[in-house]
């Protein structure tokens, strides 16, 4: 049986004892993931940068557990307020442009933690 292997992106952190995601074999689950800039460790307050940044920070992660965006197969999102729901729509779209070939998605409201507008969590098979 494969050996479960931990999913860090460098510049983030949760500062818990809880790493970014976890890989078993072909399957990929993350941890939250937010639009924090992982070169600065800031969080914008536009919420399209953050949006940006949040995507950003998925593909970096699928890089790092050995795949692409392509093997994205369900993406959660939470919203800090429904507001913002239609903020995500353009990063979703340059990222999976194919509306053929895109990933489960739900998104819902929920309370975040500071100033963090969206995070994502998502399920890839490698």
């Amino acid at each position: 049986m494969a050996k479960r292997e931990s999913i860090e992106l460098p510049g983030l952190s949760h500062g818990a004892p809880i790493p970014m995601g976890s890989k078993i074999g072909n399957m990929v689950y993350s941890s939250g993931i937010s639009g924090r800039d992982a070169e600065t460790g800031e969080l914008p307050s536009d919420p399209d940068k953050q949006a940006d940044h949040l995507f950003q920070n998925i593909r970096t992660f699928m890089t790092i557990a050995g795949g692409t965006p392509d093997d994205i197969i369900r993406v959660t999102v939470h919203v800090r307020e429904e507001q913002y729901r239609a903020v995500i729509n353009k990063p979703w779209i340059e990222m999976f442009p194919d509306e053929h070939s895109r990933p489960a998605r739900h998104a819902m409201t929920t309370e975040l933690r500071g100033d963090v507008l969206f995070q994502a969590e998502i399920i890839a098979v490698l």
